[in-house]
């Protein structure tokens, strides 16, 4: 026993010491089925997390601002060509009331995310910007509302948006093309993140574990990509497919592997911003505190009017859809609480150590 647990801790703490992994270690990693080794290994993540960030861990309001989207990328709930949607648009107005509540509970980060929506033009995204900018000024602002120029990331970037949200999904150009149309691009998708890195924001990418046609090889390839952009944030969870998207019949992703996944980037990333996603609480009653528990340190309860909620449908059987966002932070809070760990005010920025 002695014998195999040194093994584990020869390979996790060369991985951590280097910053590095190769592809077989990614395998042995992942393939793994030993429980006391699997467990080295998110103790090993949590520490390294702990070293940076203590025991405290940064809330984000979200709010799902548009759940109308131009694109039809095959995994999306809110895809163009999904006619069941039932789609929505918040107001200036809306999303400024779902701020107030959220600085009242505590948040210091809103997250705008939506859809690729041309009715959210860069003079109207600006303006919201300014105006949660001026309210709260001690607040940060991250935007993820998708790919566009770099003229426009400049103009959200100097209107007080802090940090962008723009996952990646996959790295390999051949299983980005089966995840998404013809229309998009792997290769535009990274330009976009390496703009908005160049411009100054605080930027993340990330990826679906478990996705349809994923692979060893295609994951090795996620980790190198953001190895060599170096993000700020980096969001994953599993694939959850969605009842009216192609993907439909495809098998979810794995909670197991996303948390070993998780170990893994803060392994190599000590520093970054790595969220306990809403698809892993989805996926698994304790998802998120697991995620934490791996070496997360990041969550995003919703701060969306509960009118709305049901209706971001980017994934079947989505949690908190009902929940009022005093009710999301309290019970956030609670869970957080039980693993050890306490939820923070304030901006919650990366540190650079």
């Amino acid at each position: 026993m002695v014998i195999i647990m040194n093994d584990i801790k020869i390979l996790v703490d060369k991985i951590k010491e280097n910053r590095n992994i190769t592809k077989e270690q990614l395998e042995e990693l992942l393939l793994i089925d030993d429980e006391e080794k699997i467990k080295y290994l998110f103790c090993s993540a949590r520490e390294v997390c702990d070293k940076i960030y203590g025991k405290e861990i940064y809330i984000r309001g979200l709010i799902e601002f548009t759940n109308y989207c131009k694109n039809d990328c095959l995994y999306c709930g809110i895809r163009r060509s999904n006619a069941w949607a039932d789609r929505y648009r918040l107001t200036k107005e809306q999303i400024l009331e779902c701020c107030d509540k959220g600085y009242e509970l505590g948040f210091r980060t809103f997250v705008l995310q939506g859809g690729e929506d041309m009715y959210y033009t860069d003079e109207l995204i600006c303006e919201i910007v300014g105006d949660i900018k001026s309210r709260f000024s001690d607040c940060a602002i991250t935007l993820s509302i998708g790919e566009k120029s770099k003229k426009s990331y400049q103009r959200y970037f100097d209107a007080g948006a802090d940090r962008y949200l723009l996952r990646h999904e996959t790295a390999d150009k051949a299983h980005y093309s089966k995840l998404h149309p013809n229309e998009l691009l792997l290769e535009n998708r990274m330009e976009c993140l390496r703009d908005l890195k160049e411009i100054g924001f605080q930027v993340g990418c990330g990826f679906m574990v478990g996705s349809p046609f994923q692979t060893i090889d295609t994951l090795y390839k996620d980790i190198c990509f953001i190895k060599e952009l170096k993000p700020h944030m980096v969001g994953i969870g599993p694939f959850i497919p969605q009842h009216a998207t192609p993907f439909a019949d495809k098998k979810a992703g794995s909670v197991d592997r996303t948390l070993r996944l998780l170990s893994i980037i803060r392994l190599i990333e000590p520093c970054v911003l790595l969220p306990a996603t809403t698809a892993l609480g989805t996926m698994h009653p304790q998802g998120r505190e697991m995620g934490i528990l791996a070496g997360a340190n990041v969550v995003m309860p919703n701060l969306s009017p509960t009118a709305v909620r049901k209706k971001y449908e980017l994934y079947d059987n989505k949690i908190c859809t009902g929940d009022e966002a005093a009710e999301c932070r309290s019970c956030l809070q609670n869970r957080i609480e039980n693993v050890g760990y306490k939820i923070v005010t304030g901006r919650g920025d990366f540190k650079n150590v």
